[in-house]
């Protein structure tokens, strides 16, 4: 005759988890959900290459007109480092004197909150304004903003037709700059390398001098005429209003070859009168940047002058689905500007860098659940491979949610700290699955119950699993510790590995004795009566 053993109530959290959810009907639905979940977080969380950093400082800019470099460090630079240093959490301090401006740079600790930081700068330099001397003008702070400064779609415009104008080059890419800037999450659009309408004044010296004037007065007379046109208004005797406005007081060659420059014997000396002007481009801006096509032929076009549109995203977006609007916005350009011989290549594109990364990083964590899936199947048998087989997406879900909660970007740290924790999450549900086989083939397993063999199992190996699981949490609590570049450039790894293993026990204890249950086969015995 056989006894049957009487179940000892579970006394691990391991144990309970597997009792409470072994023939519960909604543990099913709770797998189906935490899949759903999992892939929601996936497609909904915003992508990007590289994990967003914090990194707060600004300039501080103070205009001195006549003075010199060397008064400019004593009066301005020197004092305002003094008085900066005051502020806390500043890391280093950088001050520059030139003739007529003193420039200041402010650098935090990196991680430093960015509004916060920026709020202290400002505040001590409009608590310090009387230390500035006489004839300094307002101080110019602009804060420092790494994700605004750092562009992820750049697009190079380029004209196959060497005879047009390169500022009509620019009134398209400034036409679409300005579309461009109205898209969703779009922070800051910027063009470089371009040439700019410009009226340009070329003086003769001979006429100059004939008229004993100089290139000063010149200077002066259209300063005057290009920013001082105000409109007067005033009262008449009847109490009538009188407004005297000036439209457009340059709009041809004509409008500025008539700007009057002084009075000659009591005729008035115009600027055509000494100078040759024309409508163009900015001659003196000598910057410019060249670019060369690769041909359906697959050779490289001869370089040509080109304008760089960068657009920027706003922090936490989705540069992914930002660099397919920008691509968006610009074909429906394209027809038009080809038909001026106006084509654009996109040089930079992080969205779709970080799409490729994403998808790339997530076919090798689906190609290394399926490895773990056939060794297991050499090590334990088909159904238990693929009960630990499931265990790997539902921990990954579970993280991947966490993820999206705690607003953080898919990128490619965030994907490295998956497939650093690969090997370990599956060593819970390994355990348990092997302790669960073990049981199976015990000499009186055909005398127990299956329900409590797989509850008895489970709590078995509970603590020590818990405390090796606890003991790697550990391993990754230092990497939160680590300051600077580096410490907000790790950051996902300790943030998204001890979510992966807390999951990972929760998983294991909760679906692998439910699937257990109902996919493996306890073995035929018979035991002899003596």
């Amino acid at each position: 005759m056989s006894s049957r053993t009487v179940p000892h109530p579970p006394k691990d959290i391991a144990g309970k988890l597997a009792k409470g959810f072994l023939r519960n009907p909604l543990t099913s639905i709770l797998g189906i959900f935490l899949l759903v979940i999992g892939y929601i977080s996936l497609v909904m969380m915003p992508r990007e290459e590289n994990p967003q950093m914090v990194v707060s400082g600004s300039t501080i800019i103070v205009a001195m007109p006549g003075a010199t470099a060397k008064e400019i460090e004593t009066v301005i630079v020197k004092p305002l480092e003094r008085k900066l240093k005051e502020v806390k959490g500043i890391e280093n301090i950088h001050g520059m004197a030139m003739d007529n401006v003193a420039v200041i740079n402010a650098a935090f600790y990196i991680g430093e909150g960015k509004e916060g930081s920026n709020l202290k700068i400002y505040d001590k330099i409009m608590q310090n304004m009387s230390i500035l001397p006489k004839g300094a003008m307002q101080p110019i702070i602009k804060p420092l903003d790494i994700d605004v400064d750092i562009p992820v779609v750049s697009v190079a415009f380029y004209s196959n037709n060497h005879a047009i104008d390169p500022t009509i080059l620019y009134d398209h890419v400034k036409e679409i700059q300005h579309h461009i800037n109205g898209l969703p999450n779009v922070a800051v659009t910027d063009v470089k390398g371009a040439k700019r309408h410009q009226f340009n004044i070329q003086v003769d010296m001979n006429r100059l001098a004939g008229y004993n004037l100089s290139l000063g007065q010149i200077f002066q007379a259209v300063q005057a005429l290009s920013y001082n046109v105000p409109e007067i208004k005033g009262k008449t005797q009847s109490n009538e209003i009188v407004m005297i406005g000036v439209k457009n007081a340059i709009d041809t060659v004509e409008d500025v070859g008539n700007i009057i420059i002084a009075q000659y014997g009591g005729s008035a000396i115009y600027l055509r009168d000494v100078a040759t002007v024309t409508a163009g481009q900015d001659i003196q801006n000598f910057k410019s940047a060249l670019v060369s096509v690769k041909g359906e032929n697959g050779k490289f076009s001869p370089f040509k002058d080109q304008v760089t549109l960068t657009v920027s995203k706003l922090q936490g977006t989705n540069a992914v689905i930002i660099a397919e609007a920008v691509k968006t916005e610009l074909e429906k350009y394209k027809k038009s500007m080809e038909a001026e011989g106006i084509h654009y290549v996109i040089t930079r594109n992080d969205g779709e860098r970080a799409n490729e990364a994403v998808n790339e990083l997530v076919f090798h964590l689906l190609l290394s659940i399926v490895i773990i899936a056939i060794l297991l199947v050499f090590v334990l048998g088909w159904r238990e491979s693929l009960i630990v087989t499931f265990t790997v997406p539902a921990i990954l879900a579970i993280t991947l949610f966490v993820a999206y909660l705690t607003g953080q970007t898919i990128n490619r740290i965030t994907l490295f700290a998956f497939l650093l924790s690969l090997g370990l999450l599956v060593d819970a549900a390994i355990i348990v699955i092997e302790n669960i086989h073990r049981h199976f083939h015990a000499i009186d397993a055909h005398t127990r119950d299956v329900d409590d063999l797989i509850v008895e199992a489970t709590d078995e190996i509970g603590a020590p699993t818990n405390i090796a699981t606890f003991a790697i949490i550990l391993t990754m609590v230092p990497m939160a510790f680590v300051g600077q570049m580096m410490g907000q450039f790790m950051k996902p790894i300790p943030a998204n590995v001890p979510v992966a293993l807390v999951a990972s026990l929760f998983v294991a204890y909760i679906f692998t004795p439910y699937l257990a249950v109902r996919l493996l086969k306890k073995p035929e015995r018979h035991s002899k009566a003596h």
